[in-house]
């Protein structure tokens, strides 16, 4: 038989993975696979047994999903020809040498993302037959101006699409705090993790066919993982839980980073993994967003307002002692935690483009699903609610009023006490790019506080959703003009330091605002919470009789001890303190304070210089500042780049004031600055956080 006459068939193939990843910016993704962006063509060669003879031909087929097909976009069937077309897939030749070609095949910019199968398709001897060639991955591609997430700002795109470490803001209004965060988006296997996520949907479940061919568009791709990374409704990957019990899983401020828990949902048989609160839901989505090439980042919204009823008011309840009482499901949590993701709306127009809120707390039901997003964020500051995706939710997160009543117990009725329209969604916050710090994006959300536009643009939301409402009826902007004006204001002020351990020391300030005599009856109780609201357990009352001459201002004391609140403080740190406040004949003054005390500090310090792939000595410092044993001490240590996993060290008991030195060896894998994140906790401390910068050099 000549060699004309054996049939045609490839040989071997060089997919030229480093030059390929290169070029489409996923040479940082630990896993060895072909992972590609897509509208921007790839190389590889194929050496044949023999030359293409006249009459032979040599085409392709790509496939995405379980039931692929040209009619949804997720299979393409095209020839080798010797110029690239624009629009669809194409493979061109490259050049032909001994039998080796170099092939270039294009992908158009708006093909669904996800694992693809790539054959090829011989025609020779007037048989046909096709031979898988292998797969790849196909991700976003926000380098290319034609694709829905392109994002033109070079130093803003390193930021949102490849940086691998962040931070996030939490604590409260009047103390931001931050903690910091592995998003190892790169990290070996978790590429792989979060495609799956996709696979687990309701959606996907229902039906494949729509539900691969709909991954083509951010949009859709977004509000899919809002509902996957929480555990609600769809076997997702987190399981929340905000009662301060946290018995058969992690408490929720003990994690470091997403990289963790995709690996154990994995690994669990992609059951939720246990617990996360809203910052642990915001890390991980950022996680998958990313690594899908996805522009991202974290946003906090301090005083956040979760209103149920749709009409952009909360109402907080309290008793006449002072005591919060858990009645209707509105709440303001101190702090709360969504995403933002950058893509075009294409469905609303293009002043609608730019950032998006994707939030995966599971808080309200959207479409039957706790899931929540994408709401233009340009939407929210115009106040634009009847748009998609659950507008009128995220506009009352950052603008609802704040009302607060007192229960009456005698005729069980509520009495409105207080009506507060600026208190919500203050210091809207994210990382700075290419910095550490905060930066503040309260004005993308809404207008200057107080200004004439804000108010027009509360009036005008709140007109969409209750358009039979009469202007003022339901707004807090209203109800409070007609109220007689207290006789006295009060006001809580810390006197002390605030740590973990030592005395809470604060004063109750009162003043007298007329020039008549005045008696007051005070109502004060203190309750440890978590940092949504939940209250944990009541840890100090007191009540006093209080009189004021005109115009008088007193302070008085507020003591609590470390014995009081230390069995009933969680992680949170939080202690909220009420009093309530009443002059007779008169509506009572409600007084609030939630202060946060701080963590005795954990130091982390790098021993040597770091260089790839040379072992590198960290120390940690711990003092115990109790006059008491600490036990059950365990430090949980990660960081991209720095470690592979995470690294638990169980460290021996303290003893009271005692001092703790604990060395552990790390070996960086890549260069640059990486981020180290450690968690120490015990019986006494549950979660106290460190971070460190480490200069890696080549």
């Amino acid at each position: 038989m000549t060699r004309a006459q054996e049939t045609l068939e490839p040989q071997s193939i060089n997919w030229q993975a480093t030059s390929n990843r290169r070029a489409h910016h996923t040479d940082r993704f630990s896993s060895q696979e072909l992972i590609l962006r897509r509208g921007q063509s790839f190389n590889f060669s194929l050496s044949l047994n023999r030359s293409l003879g006249t009459g032979e031909s040599l085409g392709f087929v790509v496939s995405t999903g379980p039931q692929p097909s040209e009619s949804a976009r997720t299979k393409a069937v095209f020839p080798l020809s010797n110029r690239t077309s624009r629009g669809g897939w194409s493979a061109e030749l490259v050049s032909n040498k001994d039998n080796i070609l170099t092939i270039s095949i294009s992908s158009p910019v708006n093909a669904p993302v996800g694992w693809y199968t790539l054959s090829t398709q011989i025609s020779s001897q007037g048989k046909d037959f096709i031979l898988k060639l292998g797969m790849f991955i196909l991700l976003f591609n926000p380098w290319l101006q034609e694709d829905g997430v392109f994002m033109s700002n070079h130093v803003e795109r390193e930021e949102y699409v490849l940086e691998d470490a962040g931070i996030i803001y939490v604590g409260s209004t009047n103390r931001i705090g931050m903690v910091g965060w592995n998003f190892g988006q790169f990290e070996e296997g978790i590429l792989n993790i979060c495609l799956s996520i996709l696979d687990h949907s309701l959606n996907f479940r229902r039906d494949p066919a729509t539900d691969v061919a709909r991954r083509n568009d951010p949009k859709y791709v977004g509000r899919v993982l809002s509902a996957m990374v929480n555990g609600n409704d769809d076997n997702g990957v987190i399981s929340g839980n905000w009662s301060g019990n946290y018995t058969g899983g992690r408490d929720p401020r003990n994690w470091n980073g997403s990289v963790e828990i995709l690996k154990e949902w994995k690994k669990s048989g992609f059951r939720p993994v246990r617990f996360g609160q809203c910052w642990v839901f915001a890390g991980t989505l950022n996680t998958v967003l990313r690594s899908f090439g996805i522009p991202s980042r974290v946003v906090t919204n301090f005083n956040s307002a979760h209103d149920t009823d749709r009409n952009l008011s909360v109402d907080v309840y309290y008793d006449p002692y002072g005591r919060p009482m858990d009645k209707g499901s509105d709440s303001v949590w101190n702090f709360h935690v969504w995403n933002e993701a950058w893509f075009v709306r294409t469905d609303l127009g293009p002043s609608y483009n730019g950032w998006q809120v994707l939030d995966a707390t599971p808080q309200e039901r959207s479409q039957g699903v706790f899931q929540c997003g994408p709401a233009s964020v340009a939407a929210v500051r115009e106040g634009d609610v009847n748009l998609d995706f659950d507008m009128p939710f995220v506009f009352a997160e950052v603008n609802a009023d704040r009302i607060t009543w007192i229960y009456d117990v005698y005729n069980s009725t509520p009495k409105q006490n207080a009506a507060d329209a600026h208190s919500i969604g203050r210091y809207i916050s994210t990382k700075a790019v290419g910095s550490n710090s905060r930066m503040d994006i309260t004005e993308k959300y809404k207008h200057p506080e107080g200004s004439s536009q804000e108010r027009q643009v509360f009036e005008k939301a709140l007109g969409k959703l209750k358009p039979h409402a009469s202007f003022g009826a339901t707004s807090a902007r209203h109800l409070a003009e007609d109220e007689r004006e207290p006789s006295i204001s009060g006001k809580f002020k810390v006197t002390g330091i605030l740590e973990v351990g030592k005395e809470v020391n604060m004063a109750l300030i009162l003043k007298n605002l007329t020039s008549d005599m005045k008696t007051v009856t005070v109502n004060m109780t203190a309750w440890t919470i978590v940092y949504n609201g939940t209250l944990v357990h009541e840890v100090w009352k007191d009540s006093v009789t209080i009189s004021l001459d005109p115009n008088e201002e007193i302070q008085h004391p507020v003591k609590i001890t470390y014995a009081q609140y230390e069995k009933y403080l969680k992680a949170d740190n939080m202690i909220r303190t009420t009093a309530v406040c009443q002059v007779s004949e008169e509506a009572e003054v409600l007084v609030e304070r939630d202060i946060i005390l701080d963590n005795p500090s954990l130091t982390l310090e790098v021993l040597d210089q770091a260089q790839v792939q040379k072992p590198v000595n960290v120390q940690m410092l711990f003092s115990n500042p109790l006059d008491e044993p600490v036990k059950d001490c365990v430090l949980m240590v990660e960081g991209s780049g720095l470690l592979l996993g995470s690294l638990r060290i169980d460290v021996p008991t303290l003893r009271p004031k005692e001092r703790s030195r604990v060395r552990f060896e790390i070996l960086p894998t890549r260069s640059g600055t990486k981020q180290l994140l450690a968690d120490f906790s015990c019986n006494k401390f549950p979660a106290i956080k460190a971070m460190l910068s480490i200069d890696v050099a080549e």
